[in-house]
């Protein structure tokens, strides 16, 4: 097998592993779009104070313990003891449920009826406060994030070799098991909106709130329920890309990496952005392949918002969105 070919084949698949973690991320901005209309501005930010939330829970630090002694001249580090990685997560997802319910009585429901500029501007509000909330609890530092995935990048011993056709294909770890989770989680979302009575709830509620109010569906229950799911979601996008890269303030632009993907899929479809999420990761590698070292290198920072962008001229609802057509 010619070289050329064989190295197309192992950017191909790790153009798809690194397409299923943009999928995703994409799919809290999905949720909560389909149940509430609202595009969320700060669902990058819940991938990073989810994933600041961890770390702090793991490593026994104190909430606020900058905040305080900064401005008491103490000094308060940790409570001196290690959270086992399972039991911070469990503790992680019960802060990001509580955040939901909280950003569902202190914002949501004051702005029902609102035109949707509104509720975006609030959630760039909602964006920026977080960000501070979680530099002031946990620090600005930048923070190893392990609970047990592999973590060595780019070293033989931390990478898998695949014998295809007798040549040794290099595969990552850490993206393999990456992959596994967002791929098994990407599932139970799809099964859990498919077929349960929440699901369902969700899916009537996107396609019409009036109509799901007059069948007994309460609004608030679906929105800290949806809030929630992103709040999960964005829970596991920050362990996998914290793992991979630390635990920065960095991390919150992983949702700029989203939106080519909701371009492409659609921003009220879930598979639309599973497939729009493959299609960008494969999309980018391969185009940095072949024509990265025709033209300098670094086009994966711009080939997937030049695709979204001559996706917004030909069909700007994407592959699977909705045509919405308005009768005058």
């Amino acid at each position: 097998m010619p070289d050329q070919l064989l190295f197309a084949i192992e950017v191909t698949i790790n153009g798809l592993m690194a397409g299923v973690l943009y999928a995703l991320v994409a799919l809290g901005f999905v949720l909560i779009f389909k149940a509430s209309g609202i595009f969320n501005y700060a669902q990058g930010v819940m991938a990073l104070f989810a994933a600041l939330t961890l770390v702090g829970i793991m490593e026994g630090q104190v909430p606020f313990a900058h905040l305080v002694n900064a401005t008491f001249g103490t000094e308060i580090h940790g409570f001196g003891w290690q959270v086992p990685a399972l039991l911070a997560i469990v503790l992680t997802i019960v802060v990001m449920v509580i955040f939901a319910w909280a950003v569902n009585w202190v914002v949501l429901r004051h702005l029902v009826g609102q035109p949707p500029i509104i509720l975006f501007m609030a959630t760039i509000g909602l964006a920026y406060f977080l960000e501070g909330l979680g530099d002031i609890m946990w620090g600005s530092g930048i923070r190893t994030l392990d609970i047990g995935l592999p973590q060595g990048i780019n070293t033989y011993v931390d990478q898998v070799t695949f014998d295809a056709f007798g040549y040794g294909l290099f595969i990552d770890n850490l993206d393999i098991t990456a992959t596994i989770i967002a791929a098994l989680l990407v599932a139970g979302l799809v099964a859990f909106s498919q077929y349960t009575k929440e699901g369902r709830a969700l899916r009537a509620v996107a396609d019409d709130h009036q109509a799901a109010l007059s069948v007994g569906i309460s609004l608030n229950f679906i929105w800290v329920l949806t809030w929630s799911i992103a709040g999960f979601v964005a829970l596991v996008a920050g362990v996998m890309w914290g793992a991979k890269s630390g635990v920065q303030f960095s991390l919150s632009l992983i949702a700029l990496k989203a939106l080519p993907v909701l371009m492409l899929g659609g921003f009220t479809s879930i598979p639309g952005a599973i497939v729009g999420g493959l299609i960008i990761g494969v999309g980018e590698k391969l185009f940095e392949f072949w024509v990265g070292p025709l033209v300098g290198g670094a086009t994966e920072n711009w080939f997937a918002y030049v695709l979204a962008l001559v996706f917004l001229v030909f069909r700007p609802q994407g592959l699977f969105g909705e045509r919405i057509i308005e009768r005058v």
